[in-house]
C-alpha cells in the first residue's frame, strides 16, 4: 500500500508552488560554486530558505558532478516537535515536496530496524522540517535516488554512529546531517561560537561540541565518529548566520555547510 508523507512546511520554509520553488533553488545553486571532490557526507542547515538557503546550496552544489552516481541518501536530523528516545523512521513509502515524490528505501530500512534504538514513530516525521527542507535541494542536484530519512530524538552519538555504519554503503550512498549552529546569540557572539564549532568539526573533535552549539549536535557527533573510523576529512564550504542573510543582528542563528570526503 502506498503511503505518502506529504510536505508539511511548504509555503512556510520554502515556496509551495513547484515553479517558484524550482526557480528559487536553482538561483541559490547558481550563486554557489561546488568542489570536484565526491563527498561521502554533508552537514547542512535547515532554516527557511531565505535565511539558510545560500549556505545549504554551497553544500548541495558539490553533488552536481555526481548526480548520476549517488543513488541512496541517508538523511538524519534532530526532532523539533516530538520527544522520544532513539531514532525514528516513518512507514511512508514516499516523501513528497512540490517537486515530486522520493521513494523511501525499504531495503536500507530493513538493515536497521532490528537495532534497539531504531523505532517506528510516525508523529516524529509529520511536522519535522529538519528533514523536509533538504529534499528540494536533493531533488534538484541528483538524478533518481532513494531516501532513508531518520529523525533523531534522545539518542547517544554512539547509537547514531551505529546506524550510520549499518547504512554506510559505497560511493552510491550519501549521508546528510541536518543541523543549524548557535541559536539566538548576538551577531558577534554567534560568530565566535560558530567558528569554534567549525574548528571542532574540521578536527573531528566531538568533545568540543556542546549542546548549545548545534541543534543537531548528536547526529553531527555520530557522523564525526564514523568519519574517524573511515579516515574522512572535513572541508568547510560556508559559515554565516541569519544576520548575514535575511535577519537582524540582535539575535541570530548560525549556519554552516561542510563536506566530508
Amino acid at each position: 500500500m502506498k503511503i505518502t508523507r506529504e510536505a508539511a512546511v511548504a509555503g512556510l520554509f520554502y515556496p509551495d508552488a513547484a515553479n517558484e520553488l524550482s526557480d528559487m533553488v536553482n538561483m541559490l545553486l547558481a550563486t554557489n560554486i561546488g568542489t570536484t571532490c565526491h563527498p561521502k557526507a554533508l552537514i547542512v542547515p535547515h532554516a527557511g530558505y531565505r535565511y539558510s538557503g545560500p549556505i545549504a546550496a554551497s553544500a548541495y552544489n558539490t553533488l552536481k558532478p555526481f548526480r548520476d552516481k549517488i543513488r541512496k541518501v541517508i538523511l538524519l536530523g534532530p526532532s523539533h516537535y516530538v520527544a522520544f528516545n532513539g531514532l525514528a523512521y516513518s512507514d511512508a513509502t514516499s516523501f513528497q515536496t512540490p517537486l515530486g515524490e522520493i521513494e523511501q528505501d525499504r531495503t536500507n530500512l530493513a538493515l536497521i530496524t532490528d537495532l534497539s534504538q531504531v523505532k517506528h514513530l510516525e508523529q516524529a516525521h509529520l511536522q519535522e522540517h529538519s528533514l523536509e527542507v533538504q529534499l528540494p535541494f536533493l531533488q534538484s542536484v541528483l538524478d533518481h535516488f532513494t531516501l532513508t530519512p531518520l529523525v533523531v530524538g534522545n539518542a547517544t552519538a554512539d547509537e547514531v554512529s551505529e546506524v550510520i555504519e549499518h547504512l554506510w554503503g559505497g560511493g552510491e550512498t550519501l549521508i546528510v546531517i541536518s543541523s543549524d549552529l548557535s541559536h539566538y546569540l548576538s551577531y558577534s557572539q554567534a560568530q565566535l561560537t560558530d567558528v569554534a564549532t567549525t574548528h571542532a568539526i574540521e578536527q573531528l573533535d566531538s568533545d568540543q561540541i556542546e549542546a548549545p552549539q548545534a541543534c543537531g549536535r548528536i547526529p553531527i557527533i555520530g557522523l564525526l565518529n564514523s568519519a574517524k573510523r573511515h579516515g574522512l576529512h572535513v572541508t568547510t564550504l560556508d559559515l554565516r548566520n541569519s544576520g548575514d542573510t535575511a535577519g537582524d543582528r540582535e539575535r541570530v542563528v548560525g549556519y554552516g555547510a561542510y563536506a566530508l570526503q
